[in-house]
């Protein structure tokens, strides 16, 4: 039997900017199902090389893979439509709208229905129970009828999330989730991508610095460092590993594991 592909996958992905290698042949499979934490210090290339994934940048070499299928060349909105959603870098809120309508419009996009003034409210039910539902499952059904710019900082987050998952992608991206929040917000996001990763239909990546987030959530961890994949695993191995010590926590190795 012909094993399925994995949801997403790059090979020697890489981009360059002048000289400066900013991702550099990164080779890497997301399975359905999982959540991965893409992790390292400040300028490794994680959110180039997310921007890469998402068709933000387009690659100098390299592929990238949705189920099989060579997306590289594709842009943000075929890759959008082929099921890659990308959270908290949105800029498409309408802060004069409700909530609900915000979602309303990205589920009628998602069904390629155009806008009409003279059609019957009737024939949009559809596509605002879908939006309802999909505010329930962020938990902002008890702010539907709030215009956006009357919501916190922390409900904008979330309703970027429920914008991104009206679009029903397959494989959802966070691009630090928790930058900016108070710390009464952090549990919230937390919950909420927890609540995500228990539908084993979606494929989670996530850029994050804290490491208590990426300890509570990630089934596995990848870290760049100078644009480069250096280690890819099971949590608790990657954090213990002598590259990401030194590379991503900025100390030297424990004696042990440096001699070993």
């Amino acid at each position: 039997m012909t094993r399925e592909p994995p949801v997403l996958a790059t090979e020697n992905l890489t981009i360059r900017f002048g000289g400066h290698v900013a991702v550099d042949g990164v080779t890497c499979a997301f399975e359905r199902g999982t959540l991965t934490a893409i992790v390292g210090p400040n300028g490794a290339g994680k959110t180039t090389c997310f921007n890469l994934i998402s068709g933000q940048l387009p690659a100098t070499s390299g592929t990238v893979r949705l189920n099989g299928e060579d997306v590289t060349r594709l842009g943000v909105a075929a890759r959008c439509d082929r099921g890659i959603g990308r959270a908290f870098q949105l800029t498409s809120l309408f802060a004069s709208l409700s909530v609900r309508e915000n979602v309303r419009l990205v589920a009628q996009s998602r069904a390629r229905r155009g806008f009409d003034l003279f059609s019957r409210a009737d024939s949009h039910i559809e596509l605002v129970e879908r939006a309802e539902h999909v505010l329930a499952e962020v938990r902002l059904a008890d702010k539907r009828d709030m215009t956006v710019s009357e919501l916190a900082h922390g409900d904008q987050r979330k309703l970027e999330v429920a914008m991104m998952i009206a679009l029903a992608p397959q494989v959802l991206m966070f691009d630090e989730p928790t930058a900016g929040m108070s710390v009464d917000e952090v549990p919230v996001i937390l919950d909420l991508i927890r609540g995500l990763k228990a539908d084993r239909d979606r494929t989670i990546l996530l850029v994050e610095h804290k490491m208590d987030v990426i300890r509570s959530l990630a089934d596995r961890i990848v870290v760049l460092h100078n644009g480069a994949l250096v280690a890819d695993g099971e949590p608790g191995e990657v954090m213990r590993s002598a590259i990401v010590q030194e590379a991503y926590l900025g100390r030297a190795a424990p004696a042990t594991e440096a001699s070993s």
